[in-house]
């Protein structure tokens, strides 16, 4: 269903970010960052000249490639357009990622190698897209690797383990029906009415 209708109004500014994970023949995964913010008019720019409507302001790639662990191995970034000339040169930067594991704590250790001077606001905001994009994708190759080995996925509510993604969201409150249905053991009672 979509947003209901707003009042008259007209465009001022689109930022579109985009990530895609790629599974490699050597058994790693690519996932793939593009961020571009984009004008509805035409802004003044001291080192580009006259920014057009619809022209990227900003115009970056960021590539992470991870092993099984979430592991980084290996990182690219990218930035083909900025404000500023001086913006490409802070990409080197984000090697500081390599062997760094996507999982707890991530924010903190992204902030502590590529915080403030030492990064890019906008590629280090494009981390965070990618971190559950990374996610996604894994989870998605294990269960069909699952399948394809003609393993059967383990039935929800058979293991002792709490479900990872408990208490993470509206979905899988502990007093909600997902977690009363398949994970009976960890089901805390009825969920508060709205």
């Amino acid at each position: 269903m979509p947003l209901s209708p707003s009042t008259a109004r007209s465009p001022v500014h689109t930022r579109t970010v985009t990530c895609n994970a790629f599974h490699r023949d050597d058994d790693l995964i690519d996932i793939e960052g593009h961020m571009t913010d984009v004008k509805s008019y035409e802004i003044p720019n001291r080192w580009r000249g006259p920014i057009l409507p619809g022209q990227p302001i900003h115009d970056m790639w960021l590539r992470l490639t991870l092993d099984r662990d979430f592991t980084i191995q290996a990182v690219e970034a990218v930035t083909d357009a900025s404000p500023f000339a001086s913006c490409p040169a802070v990409t080197v930067n984000f090697q500081r990622l390599k062997g760094v594991k996507i999982g707890p704590g991530w924010r903190r250790i992204v902030r502590q190698k590529l915080g403030g001077i030492e990064g890019c606001t906008h590629l280090v905001e494009l981390l965070g897209p990618m971190a559950t994009t990374a996610y996604q994708a894994m989870w998605g190759l294990n269960a069909r690797n699952r399948r394809q080995n003609d393993d059967q996925d383990p039935q929800p509510g058979s293991s002792n383990k709490a479900p990872r993604m408990l208490n993470s969201c509206w979905a899988y409150s502990d007093r909600g029906d997902i977690i009363r249905d398949h994970y009976p053991a960890f089901y805390k009672g009825e969920a508060p009415k709205k």
